[in-house]
């Protein structure tokens, strides 16, 4: 069962969404919901990653500002 909401896109945003559904016979909302589903899903494998790194030592701006000018690079 699908929901129903208002969504308000910019006018140039919206002539290339009503364009890309008639080139692609999908509806407006197919369109939509496909990328909202990637955008969630990309969140999804982001905090993944997160979580896979978490026992990784963090390193500073400044740590990695003064590893550079120690090593030349800047």
């Amino acid at each position: 069962m699908s929901k129903r909401a208002t969504v308000y896109f910019d006018p140039d945003l919206h002539k290339a969404l009503r364009m890309r559904a008639a080139s692609t016979e999908r509806s407006i909302s197919d369109l939509v919901n496909d990328a909202v589903r990637q955008a969630l899903s990309e969140d999804q494998e982001d905090l993944a990653a997160f979580d896979e790194r978490i026992a990784e030592p963090t390193i500073t701006y400044q740590a990695v500002l003064d590893d550079l000018k120690a090593h030349g690079k800047i």
